[in-house]
């Protein structure tokens, strides 16, 4: 399994509307692609500004053979739909290893 790891930095009062129009439009998309396992949303109570979306993909290849024809369109809709300016601050790709307990 691999994690695309997205962190996000928005208007703290505006933080549930970009969480639900991301479940409305990005979540809908994305679990349309093979591979696509599911997506969690991670909520810093420190930080209120703070998203991090922890999207979970079968294998890096599913998740990279998503054209970019098909994902602008998918943008420019979330962008619309949210109407206000947020700044992503990060981007991380990780590996899910498991290992045997001895």
């Amino acid at each position: 399994m691999v994690i695309e790891l997205l962190k996000f930095k928005v208007p703290s009062q505006r933080r549930e509307i970009f969480i639900s129009l991301d479940d409305e439009i990005w979540t809908t998309a994305l679990a349309k692609y093979p591979g696509f396992l599911g997506k969690e949303v991670w909520i810093n109570p420190n930080v209120p500004e703070e998203i991090t979306l922890v999207i979970q993909w079968a294998t890096r290849e599913q998740w990279k053979a998503i054209p970019e024809k098909d994902l602008e369109p998918i943008y420019q809709q979330f962008d619309t739909a949210l109407g206000f300016a947020y700044q992503m601050v990060e981007s991380s790709e990780y590996q899910v290893r498991k290992f045997l307990q001895m």
